[in-house]
C-alpha cells in the first residue's frame, strides 16, 4: 500500500513537471525558447515538442495508456540530452538525467490504480 502512495506521488511530480515545461514550450516562454534555440530547435518543433509532452503527461493518467505515455516522455527527454550531448552543453545533460530515471521508475512499479 505504502508503495502505491509513493509511485501516486512519483506520477503527480512527473506529469506536474511535464505540463509545466510542455505548456512553456507550446505557449513561447522566452527562457524556454532561448534554452531549446541553442539547441538548433525553431519555434515550430519547440511547439510540437511540447505537444508531445503535454500528450504524454496525459497520457501517463491514463492506466490503460500508462507505458506509452512514459515512453513517450522518456523520448522526448532523451532527444532533448542527445541535442544537448551534441552541442557539448554536458551539464544540461545531466540535469535531464534524473527525469528520464524518474519514467523508468515509474514504468517499473506500474500505474497504482491498475
Amino acid at each position: 500500500m505504502i508503495l502505491k502512495i509513493i509511485n501516486a506521488a512519483l506520477i503527480l511530480f512527473a506529469v506536474y513537471m511535464s505540463a509545466k515545461q510542455g505548456w512553456a514550450m507550446v505557449s513561447g516562454k522566452p527562457e524556454m525558447l532561448q534554452m531549446l534555440g541553442k539547441l538548433g530547435l525553431n519555434n515550430t518543433a519547440i511547439t510540437i515538442l511540447g505537444v508531445f509532452t503535454l500528450l504524454s503527461a496525459v497520457m501517463i493518467l491514463i492506466p490503460q495508456t500508462f507505458v506509452w505515455g512514459n515512453f513517450l516522455m522518456a523520448g522526448t527527454i532523451l532527444l532533448i540530452m542527445c541535442l544537448e550531448l551534441f552541442h557539448g552543453d554536458l551539464k544540461g545533460a545531466f540535469i535531464e538525467l534524473p527525469f528520464i530515471i524518474l519514467n523508468l521508475v515509474i514504468v517499473y512499479l506500474k500505474h497504482p490504480l491498475k
